[in-house]
């Protein structure tokens, strides 16, 4: 052996080599980190600005106010959540803001304060077709505002595996589509797919960042779409624990708002608000928005209908008793099965006998 070459030294593929002609197992040596140096803080000056409270007073004044673009649930220049579970609506209803914040026109009974905006869609939810039925009826299709912009991933175009990870391309395509259209308003539908199917708090917290830095460098405002946990008890009322993955998510958002449905009818969705920096909380437990999906002519959308407490549009056995049983046994009259009847309801099976009329 060369002791000016020590078998520690040689380069695994080598070593590899070497113990596949022995037939041994080759384990790389485990080799000393070299501890890094502590950065000099004279060289990270940039990182805070610093100011009197006084003057941070000055500078406030001379911003303009941010404006509902969603009522009191999303504001100008915030990052706000969306979330809810598969197949409730919340791409529907994501779409329609983006619609109204395109053309200026508020949804009743929120509020919409901003002029009509540039809105960039980034639709990773829906294909061509689905879209296009969406907003299309009997007169044809829905005639969107120019301010509205869509733009559906192309899954068949490979990132290229030589800059970061999956998200950092997403994100840079997403900037580049910012800066070319100018967009001040942002919405992803939905966040699953920056994420990489992990639920790591690193991966939420560098997607987070990269949001905020998003937002800030363009001026934007970001509506992010996310889902509840699959398992989530139907009987406990909203809250930001529902929010799916990483609570860094949460923690970094600005605002956040949920949609569910109500255990009273299958077809009633409510709106709740969960998170708010703006605003004090006004669809918070006792007053959340009754909604219903609907499509008068060739635009599908939530309808608002009123407002409520949150808790009889929870399932819980009060309201098995008082309100499904009754519904069970009008159905059962119609000639429906117990498992018609548990899809219709959207209850379990097991549910749908203890309730059937005796």
């Amino acid at each position: 052996m060369n002791p000016d070459y020590p078998t520690s030294q040689r380069p695994d593929c080598i070593e590899q080599i070497r113990a596949e002609i022995k037939g041994y197992t080759f384990k790389p040596a485990k080799r000393k980190k070299t501890p890094a140096s502590p950065p000099d803080p004279e060289g990270y000056h940039y990182l805070f600005t610093v100011a009197t409270g006084d003057r941070w007073m000055e500078l406030g004044e001379r911003q303009p106010m941010p404006k509902m673009l969603f009522g009191e649930l999303w504001y100008e220049q915030e990052l706000c959540i969306l979330f809810a579970d598969t197949n409730v609506g919340k791409s529907v209803l994501a779409v329609q803001i983006a619609n109204s914040i395109a053309s200026g026109k508020a949804i009743a009974p929120f509020a919409m304060q901003a002029e009509p905006a540039k809105v960039l869609y980034i639709d990773f939810e829906l294909g061509l077709m689905q879209f296009y039925r969406r907003y299309t009826g009997t007169d044809g299709h829905y005639s969107f505002s120019h301010n509205f912009i869509r733009a559906q991933f192309n899954v068949d175009n490979e990132l290229t595996r030589n800059y970061g990870d999956h998200d950092d391309h997403l994100i840079a395509g997403i900037e580049y589509k910012v800066k070319m259209l100018k967009a001040t308003v942002l919405i992803i539908d939905n966040i699953s797919c920056l994420r990489g199917g992990t639920e790591t708090a690193q991966v939420a917290l560098s997607l987070m960042k990269n949001l905020k830095m998003l937002k800030n460098d363009y001026n934007l405002s970001i509506l992010v779409l996310a889902h509840t946990p699959k398992r989530r008890n139907p009987g406990t009322p909203l809250s930001a624990d529902d929010l799916h993955g990483s609570k860094l998510l949460m923690n970094f958002a600005d605002s956040a708002f949920a949609l569910s449905t109500s255990a009273t009818d299958h077809h009633l969705r409510y709106l709740k608000q969960i998170k708010q920096r703006s605003t004090a909380q006004i669809y918070g437990e006792d007053n959340v928005c009754l909604c219903r999906i609907t499509k008068p002519g060739n635009f599908l959308q939530l309808k608002f209908e009123a407002q409520s407490p949150e808790y009889p549009h929870l399932r819980n056995r009060l309201l098995n008793q008082h309100i499904l049983a009754p519904k069970v046994a009008q159905l059962a009259d119609q000639g429906y099965s117990q498992r018609q009847i548990s899809k219709e309801l959207n209850i379990a099976l097991g549910l749908v006998n203890k309730l059937m009329p005796r």
